[in-house]
């Protein structure tokens, strides 16, 4: 398979074959993500509001090694979200991973000190945010709700992010995911302000739906310092043209708040969309990026995740090879890919994959 990023000169696409990552220009990259939010996440009308950053508890666990803390950040003056932080102790400058999450920051772990949001049970999400593995490795753990900066609900936009803003919408104002995409931007420029985290090396990461918005705001926020995606899928890294799994049409159906209203005109007519999922991964070069699948989640089409991948390491100068098998890795410059045997999750396993990438290169 030829190995083909889009370039785009003015409103025009064209497909040319990239061998050079110099072709990958900074004005190419910037019309690119402006075709996708116009036509597949939305457009955010501003960053104009007021930012409140304020640490609210603090203590230690893990026999005093690693210290957690809860800071709260305010928005607009109306919106607060909770952001969970767990530091190695005794260092300064470490890098960090910063996430969302589905269920709420007390799903991490069965910790009473940690402020319950809702009612779903306490470590809930234990496996899936290994805490003492990520500080062990030096790294610090950042976590919010992601219905702190949006509910994942179709609630017509008047919650989250969006309330912060005029009501009036058009066919390419964002949805839900550049909301949440949105929201951890303001959280990561806010970590220069924890002196234990070098705010230069914040890897953004997500799983399924959060992993589309860890691509995305990776995309568009070149501090990010390193880009994961855990089984994200349409929207995410699946190619959407390929028609696998969940397509544009059922996507679009069953969450119509998550996507701009433009990408609802691409169901069972994907091959007119004017980009594709590994121009928006293409689009995080030169940062390293991650992108990963599991062998049962035929749902996220883990093939098209891979061939996207494939398809935007040219923007790096670098080429993936056959896909790997379940279990296998492929790729070991900054463009990762790996195929981890089971069912749509993120696991230890994942984890392990994703801290051997980010010591390398944070």
């Amino acid at each position: 398979m030829k190995l083909w990023i889009l370039l785009l000169t003015a409103s025009l696409v064209s497909a040319e074959p990239v061998s050079d990552p110099a072709k990958w220009s900074p004005e190419a990259r910037k019309k690119t993500l402006e075709v996708f939010a116009r036509e597949v996440y939305g457009v955010n009308p501003s960053d104009e509001v007021s930012r409140v950053w304020k640490l609210d508890r603090e203590s230690s666990i893990m026999e005093g090694k690693v210290v957690r803390r809860e800071y709260l950040l305010t928005l607009g003056g109306s919106l607060t979200a909770r952001a969970l932080v767990f530091l190695p102790a005794g260092k300064k400058a470490v890098p960090a991973f910063l996430g969302l999450n589905f269920r709420g920051n007390h799903t991490l772990e069965e910790d009473e000190w940690i402020t319950k949001s809702n009612e779903e049970a306490r470590g809930k999400a234990k496996g899936r945010w290994p805490v003492k593995m990520i500080t062990d490795a030096g790294f610090a753990l950042v976590t919010v709700h992601c219905d702190d900066f949006d509910p994942d609900e179709d609630d017509g936009f008047k919650n989250g992010v969006h309330g912060l803003f005029p009501p009036k919408r058009d066919e390419q104002s964002w949805g839900t995911i550049t909301g949440w995409a949105w929201g951890l931007s303001q959280v990561r420029e806010q970590l220069e302000k924890v002196a234990e985290i070098d705010a230069s090396k914040v890897v953004v990461i997500g799983h399924s739906r959060l992993g589309k918005t860890a691509l995305w705001a990776g995309a568009r926020d070149e501090k990010f310092a390193m880009v994961i995606s855990n089984n994200s899928g349409c929207g995410g890294a699946a190619l959407s043209q390929r028609k696998k799994g969940e397509t544009v049409a059922r996507i679009n159906q069953v969450f119509p708040h998550w996507f701009a209203k433009n990408f609802r005109k691409y169901g069972d007519k994907e091959e007119s969309l004017p980009v594709d999922q590994h121009q928006l991964i293409a689009c995080i070069a030169p940062r390293p990026v991650y992108v990963a699948s599991a062998s049962k989640d035929r749902w996220a089409d883990p093939e098209g995740e891979f061939l996207a991948t494939k398809m935007a390491a040219p923007a790096w100068g670098e080429t993936l090879s056959k896909m790997p098998g379940a279990g296998e890795s492929a790729g070991d410059g900054k463009v990762r890919y790996h195929l981890r045997d089971g069912k749509h999750n993120i696991t230890e396993w994942d984890w392990e994959r994703y801290l051997e990438a980010a010591k390398e290169h944070l």
